[in-house]
């Protein structure tokens, strides 16, 4: 159906003087209620739904700080194993047995590329400190940061360093010997 602009413009019929915000003749909606899969509504449902919502704010949430929840430690050393997966070893260049990551690819846009790929890193590092790892360990591991921040801003033979290098890997490798050190609780 093809609209013209005269069709847009001009009015339907004169308006009635109610404004959408009023309520309905006898306060209730004059049809059932549909969700976007076409499936109806009933009203009791939704009005329980409204009580219920709620923001929460500050001490009252949950999450607050903490996006991803309240994560166990096996959890959160998981995600630090992925991410550092992710960054460093999740593709194979083909026909070679060469792998590299996304921190790779990134560092290929010059300062930029690798200013991100060393923040991450250093989130990597603070997730640790989180878990608990001493200052030693910690120190290992922004050392490893510092080289492949430093060398990988240096056009192309930074881009390959990052990719033989794998900070992020290693980092996860020194979290990783010291939790298996560590007595379970």
């Amino acid at each position: 159906m093809t609209m013209f602009d005269d069709d847009t413009l001009e009015r339907r019929g004169p308006r009635t003087g109610r404004t959408s915000r009023e309520s309905f003749p006898g306060g209730k909606p004059r049809g059932p209620i549909i969700d976007q899969e076409g499936h109806e509504i009933r009203p009791e449902t939704l009005e329980q739904g409204f009580r219920e919502f709620h923001f929460a704010f500050g001490k009252d949430n949950p999450f607050a700080g903490n996006p991803f929840g309240n994560l166990t430690r096996e959890q959160r050393i998981a995600r630090l194993e992925a991410l550092a997966k992710l960054l460093d070893v999740a593709f194979v260049l083909p026909g070679t047995n060469i792998r590299y990551g996304i921190d790779g690819l990134i560092g290929l846009i010059p300062v930029v590329g690798d200013i991100i790929t060393t923040a991450i890193s250093l989130w990597l590092v603070r997730e640790a400190r989180a878990l608990g790892a001493p200052w030693y360990i910690t120190a290992r591991m922004l050392g490893n940061v510092a080289v492949d921040g430093v060398v990988g801003i240096v056009p192309f033979a930074g881009d390959a360093f990052d990719v033989m290098f794998r900070a992020n890997m290693r980092n996860v490798r020194l979290l990783r010997r010291w939790l298996d050190k560590q007595p379970r609780i």
